[in-house]
């Protein structure tokens, strides 16, 4: 209801303005706010983390003492289990050992090997042995002749050499820090004198009988804790930049040297066991380890005890990592592990004084009875062991002397001073800032956690970070980026235009002022490169902006009035070699380029556009940016628009290159996007955390949602779904992505700027096989490219993005065919050059080679297995024998393939709708027989049973496992049925067209509503008809239509021409006025809005006539490669002369009056001095005012300059209308008249310091777009880029039928392959029908719900061993996925822990909205969009 009264509220104080208040929003244009759901799940998760690190860690810790308690052998356990407790201590030591041995196997199996230095392999495997001797000697020798609390203090003193080092080293901050580390070494060594003095009372006191060679103990239990402290000398080193040569040397090879040295640790740990039980005491006994049978209960004690120790402190050491990924350090890390030693010993405290008085004959009043009762335990083996040994073992303390008890001080002492003296130590931990998911590396300075002391090890594992530290891996700041946002448009409509420039304003919004801090550390510049952006006006001849680029200006304005309430403040037209560029700078001040390329003078499609912006800011950028002396200067006699105090500085386009000089390539990223892509600043800083923490990472993509209504649409969000959810996540997780999709992607400046990745996707492609790898695909060869050079590609899934996608089954099939040769071409290519990427490159090993091999097959046998799923379905349905239902399977394929060969493009694409259709019955029907035959079989244990089942079961969990896509389950449904249709005639159909190299989508959208106004002569008969593909042979200029109608005039320009002329009349008749100042065709625009929506979306598609036939090849290369032809477009007249453009200059602008300037310069210009209307100028300066007083504190000083001027204005106006353009002499005395009356406001209020900011206020509401002049520099720049790589291609007719028959040769060959391969399939299932199931068959046995043997089910083995082999393929990509799942669950959790908070919109911004209107009258509000 409140939301109600508001809006209502805001449209009465617009309608007091314009008798046209209504308004529609553009979707997602709200302002971003933190959801409370999501800062409660950060603090659950961060609170979760923390408990579960407490809890594993005493745990771990708690069953280790235990461990060592009843394997000493003062115990009360006879030899034969203290040999098998002493056992599990050994493994408890040997586990985490073998973790790091299958890791780092895992490593080098999947990445290239490299040779390790010697020296430094010798080196690290010298310490680790040492360490692995000291900690199996304290544990396996020292420790069981410990009593229990002596044990649980001993450990604190493993950080004896790390405070030695932090002393030596001075390794602190502040000066004064160096007092922990003192203070921790003299706490650890007064813990250890505490030990051997309340080691000598015992003695000295016969407490326990304690005999002298405890001394003995003492001395190698402090040596050994001596020993197990060199563990984390890294810390120390890499903190310091000590041994930098070494450890980075040992980066490289790091997964070797593990893989040794936790083999080598495992050999010491078992020789220490063996040479003092066996050699030594020679206790152990071989034939007592022979447990079957007996002594269950000694079995499951310690069993339970080793699974407690190992997998609390493996879950321990992960849960660890998580709380520091996750920003929760202090609460969640540091405080758990530092409370992990008292909570042990209040925890057992606890116990003994609970739990012991129930032990039998224990009844006692004193400590001294207690132990002394403890003696007359019967049976020791009835009773709690584990309460029992821990009695026992607290009672060797001093607790239990006869003579005086006090000396059991000295043993709490030195608990608190080995606590007190680790927790000093690890202080740094406290205060370490952690980055947005950094690497395991970057928080570690060790792979391995000893779990011995799983506490003491996370802690001294943590890397310290100093300001000093020379290495990028530890630095505590982020380093600064620049990202380049690049859009490329082709032909997208009004709706799709306003989805990418929300999100470009969204993100300006989000980063705020250029000239501010960023928490995520980033700049950035917008980018749109529309291509054919021009036409010929039929009348003049002139060569003028087309519609879409009236559309695109119509956007920006817009949105610009949506997240600001007034017009764009600095707008800049200029001239350039490839077309024009319009310059805006967006609300926060950062910018926004739009290329407008004409394809008469650059070349056309989106790589092409891709390597022009590419070398643009890369290249000439980047150069520029090495070579300051080279940057353009501004005029400093232009007034900046920008400033609001009156200094001349860096205008926003200028600044942006100057803070390059200051960024390297590496941290210089270019996001790829499409025209129609809708994205959330999230999005774009979860993939920059990709690229900034790992530098290999080359690209980085996030999950793309199609959007768009239908059963394709529906198809299309399951298949993307499941393409991300399971194959891009294992691709991520086993190796590199192979393609990171053009429309939402994040590259590295260094990685295109590589050797053979940049310079080489500027090939152009001169033969048939690279019209199908370089053009069908670009982001994809882009990305083999990258993966070849050694760089990596992730996928993050929690960078969302949504684009548009085919909602017509032609439409679909037509992008299809341009992808599925595509894909297979660059993934033959990365296979073919499998062994040279894997040397390259370490994310790619042999074992993601295989597995690329793998799906590679397994899609290639895709028909055939969709045939003989088909065949089974048939035989159930009908009874048919198994033979001739694979026949009869076979039939709708081959007869489909004829179809594709016999008949054109669109009666294929006819017949696969028909077919799919039929299909989808049929599939329907195969779903219930496969469970009507697992009913028949009495037992789901089918081959296709089992696979229904666990794939329902993997698609279900996996659904839930992504909680804000769980619904597009809904779609599995459709996409089951549709399976026929997408891997059977879909492959064929791409086959067969693999020589149609045309794009497809949106030209074939708009050939059949260009084709139907041109000419009246029955059009889409002639388009149904198979032959008159032949006329396409003909040369006759007279017979012009009949060309352009089969796709012959795409080829000579003059040809197009003359058809535009013919129907010029035809299109002249009935022309739409531009921007006309009169006052009765501005009402006419408002009035009808309907009607001109749907006068531009049908002219649109009038203006560029590029028909071709899907079944002519020589078509196809044409529209490949015809970048340099010429068209025409009936354009909006405007009546506006260059008279009347020259007197809405401002002073700036009548320097520029000598500059010739081209056609399409002055409509444009004209266009964005509608601002200047009187409407538009009343909510500008209102605007204006209150937006450079927004951080002022001036509220009531505002409201009255606001109300005041806004008084002025409608007096100096009052004569004007709405939509009437002032001329200059108006604006000059409406100017000086609202100076000086804010000049008088002021004054009065006493507020003359804001003279300049409401004086720059006014002078930005009345000042008009800039004619710039490219910088002479720049133009040389796109002069020799274009003559270098960018000029339009006219391949002659020679090069265009070579490259027709090498289409039709590598198609041939290509069906050739994939129909040999699948008839083998087909025809080797086909014979095992033949000769039956009896002869050969895999027999298994059917089984009752009760457990009985009820027969046995005859299995095809090669029907069972494809089925289990594809099962394997999709349980290891399960598994990857719950792996990438949780990674991304941390990533989410850090982000928005660290997420920036916008700025409280001001209220005065509230009070008032005016309409925003367009063309279209249709006006946008933005109410809740302003900072």
């Amino acid at each position: 209801m409140e939301d109600l009264r508001y809006r209502g509220k805001k449209r009465e104080g617009r309608h007091r303005d314009t008798w046209d208040p209504f308004q529609l929003n553009p979707v997602g244009a709200e302002k971003e706010e933190k959801q409370r759901c999501f800062l409660l799940a950060q603090y659950l998760v961060a609170v979760i983390v923390g408990v579960a690190v407490l809890v594993s860690a005493v745990v771990a810790k708690g069953s280790l003492l235990v461990l060592s308690t009843l394997a000493s052998p003062k115990s009360g356990r006879n030899s034969q289990e203290q040999q098998f407790y002493m056992l599990m201590l050994v493994f408890c030591l040997v586990f985490p050992n073998f973790l790091v041995f299958l890791k780092s196997l895992w490593h080098c199996a999947l990445r290239k090997f490299v040779v390790p230095n010697m020296k430094t392999m010798g080196f690290i495997c010298a310490i680790e042995c040492l360490v692995s001797l000291g900690t199996s000697v304290l544990v396996l020798i020292v420790m069981p002749q410990f009593d229990i609390l002596t044990n649980l203090f001993i450990s604190g003193g493993v950080c004896i050499v790390s405070a030695v080092l932090q002393i030596l080293y001075r390794l602190q901050r502040e000066s004064w820090k160096i007092l922990f580390p003192i203070c921790s070494l003299l706490l650890t060594s007064a813990g250890y004198c505490l030990l051997g003095m309340d080691y000598y009372v015992r003695e000295s006191s016969k407490v326990d009988r304690q005999s002298k060679d405890c001394f003995y103990y003492v001395g190698v239990g402090i040596f050994s804790s001596l020993l197990i402290s060199f563990c984390w000398w890294e810390n120390t080193m890499q903190a310091k930049n000590r041994m930098q040569k070494t450890l980075s040397e040992l980066e490289s090879f790091k997964d070797f040297v593990f893989l040794i040295s936790s083999i080598l640790r495992v050999l010491i740990i078992g020789a220490v066991y063996l040479i003092y039980y066996a050699a030594i005491q020679k206790s152990i006994k071989w034939s007592d380890f022979n447990l079957a049978g007996k002594e269950q209960k000694l079995l499951q004690i310690g069993l339970v005890l080793l699974f407690l120790q190992a997998f609390c402190s493996a879950a321990c050491h992960w849960f660890g990592v998580v709380a520091c990924k996750i920003h929760a350090v202090r609460m969640s890390f540091a405080l758990p592990l530092c409370c992990t030693g008292p909570t042990v010993l209040c925890l057992g405290m606890v116990l003994f004084m609970t739990q012991a008085k129930y032990l039998e004959h224990t009844k006692s009043v004193s400590i001294l009875e207690f132990c002394a009762n403890l003696h007359l335990v019967k049976d020791k083996n009835t009773t709690n062991v584990v309460m029992f040994e821990m009695s026992r073992s607290i009672c060797r303390t001093m607790l239990n002397s006869y003579y005086f008890q006090w000396p059991f001080v000295m043993l709490a002492l030195e608990g608190v001073c080995m606590w007190a003296g680790f927790v000093t130590c690890t202080y740094y931990v406290w205060k370490i800032k952690v980055q947005r998911i950094e690497r395991t590396s970057q928080l570690f300075v060790r792979r391995l956690y000893e779990s011995a002391f799983i506490d003491l090890s996370l802690l001294l594992n943590t890397k310290m970070k100093l300001p000093k530290a020379q290495t990028n891996e530890i630095q505590d700041e982020l380093q600064s980026v620049v990202i380049y946002l690049c859009a490329t448009m082709w032909h997208e409509t009004y709706d799709e235009m306003l989805k990418i420039l929300t999100s470009m304003f969204r993100l300006d919004r989000y980063r705020g002022d250029p000239k501010e801090e960023h928490k995520d550390s980033f700049d950035f510049e917008c980018h749109i490169l529309v291509d054919d952006a021009f036409m010929t006006e039929k009348e003049t001849q002139k060569r003028l902006v087309n519609e879409y680029v009236e559309d695109l200006i119509h956007v920006v304005t817009e949105v610009y009035r949506v997240f600001t309430n007034k017009e764009p403040d600095d707008v800049s037209i200029i001239e350039t070699p490839y077309g024009g560029r319009l310059m805006f700078v967006l609300p926060e001040g950062n910018m926004l380029y739009v290329h407008l390329k004409d394809k008469q003078l650059i070349r056309n499609k989106k790589r092409w556009s891709q390597i022009m912006y590419m070398y643009y800011l890369l290249g000439w950028k980047g150069y520029i940016s090495k070579n300051p002396q080279k940057m353009p200067r501004m005029d400093t006699s232009r007034e900046s628009l920008i400033s609001m105090d009156g200094e001349i500085f860096l205008l926003p386009q200028f600044d942006n290159d100057n803070k390059r000089r200051f960024i390297s390539d590496d941290n210089t990223y270019i996001l790829a996007l499409d025209g129609d892509t809708d994205f959330h600043p999230k999005a774009v800083v979860l993939l920059v955390d990709r690229l900034r923490m790992y530098y290999n990472v080359g690209a980085a993509c996030g999950r793309i949602h199609p959007t768009g209504m239908g059963p394709m649409v529906w198809y299309q969000k399951f298949e993307y779904a499941v393409g991300h959810w399971l194959q891009k996540t294992a691709e991520h997780v086993f190796g590199s992505v192979l393609c990171s999709p053009g429309c939402f992607s994040l590259f590295r400046g260094s990685a295109l700027m590589d050797d053979n990745v940049l310079k080489k996707y500027t090939t152009t492609a001169t033969r048939g096989s690279e019209y199908v790898q370089y053009d069908q695909g670009e982001d994809r060869w882009l990305c083999t490219l990258l993966l070849q050079q050694g760089w990596r590609v992730e996928y993050n899934a929690a960078s969302d993005a949504y684009t548009n996608s085919p909602q017509e089954f032609k439409e679909f099939y037509n992008q299809r065919r341009r992808w599925g040769p595509s894909t297979l071409a660059n993934t033959l290519d990365l296979l073919h050059s499998g062994s040279e990427t894997v040397k390259r490159n370490q994310s790619i090993s042999g074992l993601y080679i295989f597995y690329q091999m793998f799906t590679v097959g397994s899609s290639i046998l895709g028909p055939a297995s969709v045939t003989l799923m088909i065949a089974g379905a048939i035989q159930f349905i009908f009874k048919m024998d198994g033979a001739i239902s694979i026949i009869v399977s076979c039939v709708p394929p081959v007869f489909y393939i004829i179809i594709c060969f016999a008949t054109k493009a669109n009666t294929q694409i006819t017949i696969a709708a028909i077919m799919s259709v039929l299909y989808a019955f049929l599939m329907t029907a195969s779903f219930f027989s496969i469970i009507g035959d697992m009913v028949v079989q009495g037992t789901f244990l089918t081959p296709t049973g089992v696979f229904l089942v666990s794939m329902a079961i993997m698609y279900v969990v996996t659904a839930l496992l992504h909680p804000q896509e769980c619904g597009l389950i809904i779609y599995g449904l459709m996409y089951f049925i549709c399976i026929p249709s997408g891997y059977l005639l879909l492959i064929i159909y791409s086959l067969v067209n693999m020589n149609n190299v045309s794009w497809g989508t949106r030209e074939s959208k708009e050939e059949g509503e260009e084709n139907k106004p041109k000419s009246i002569v029955c059009d889409k008969d002639c388009r149904l008809c198979c032959w008159d593909m032949k006329i396409q042979i003909t040369n006759e200029a007279e017979n012009v239509m009949l060309q352009q109608i089969v796709g012959l005039a795409g080829q000579k320009a003059p040809l197009l021409q003359l058809t535009k002329r013919e129907t010029q009349p035809q299109a002249a008749s009935n022309p739409e006025p531009q921007a006309k100042p009169e006052t009765i065709t501005k009402k006419d625009e408002v009035k009808n809005p309907p009607a001109d929506i749907n006068k531009k979306a049908a002219s649109k598609d009038l203006k560029f006539s590029t028909t071709h036939d899907d079944k002519d090849e020589e078509r196809s290369i044409t529209s490949h490669s015809s970048d340099s032809s010429n068209s025409s477009d009936a354009s909006h007249s405007s009546d506006a002369s260059d008279q009347d453009d020259d007197d809405f200059m401002n002073g700036d602008l009548e320097d520029m009056e000598d500059i010739p300037v081209k056609d399409w310069v002055e409509p444009v210009k004209t266009e964005f001095l509608k601002k200047l209307t009187y409407f538009n100028m009343k909510r500008n300066l209102q605007a204006q005012i209150r937006y450079s007083l927004r951080h002022k504190n001036q509220d009531d000083v505002c409201e009255d300059l606001v109300l005041m001027l806004t008084d002025t204005l409608n007096i100096k106006l009052s004569k004007a209308k709405p939509e009437d353009i002032l001329e200059q002499a108006e604006l000059d005395e409406l100017q000086h008249e609202l100076t000086n009356q804010a000049r008088h406001i002021l004054k009065n209020n006493k507020m003359m310091k804001l003279e300049k900011r409401v004086k720059r206020a006014i002078e930005k509401t009345l000042s008009a777009p800039q004619v710039q002049r490219l910088d002479e520099s720049e133009k040389d720049f796109w002069d020799k880029l274009i003559e270098r790589y960018l000029t339009p291609i006219s391949d002659s007719k020679e090069h265009k039928q070579r490259v027709s028959k090498e289409l039709k040769s590598l198609r041939n060959k290509a069906v050739f392959l994939y129909f040999i391969i699948n008839v083998l399939w087909v025809v080797a299932t086909f014979f095992l029908q033949l000769i039956g199931n009896d002869i050969i068959s895999i027999r298994i046995p059917k089984y009752s719900p009760d457990g009985n043997l009820t027969g046995v089910l005859k299995v095809e083995p090669l029907s069972l061993m494809f089925l289990f082999s594809f099962a394997i393929l999709l349980l290891v990509q399960f598994i990857a996925m719950l792996y990438h799942r949780v990674y991304t669950l941390i990533h989410v959790v850090s982000y928005r822990g660290t997420e920036k908070n916008y700025k409280e919109r001001d209220l005065e911004d509230e009070e008032e909205d005016p309409t925003i209107e367009n063309q279209y009258a249709i006006s946008i509000s933005s109410e809740d969009f302003q900072l």
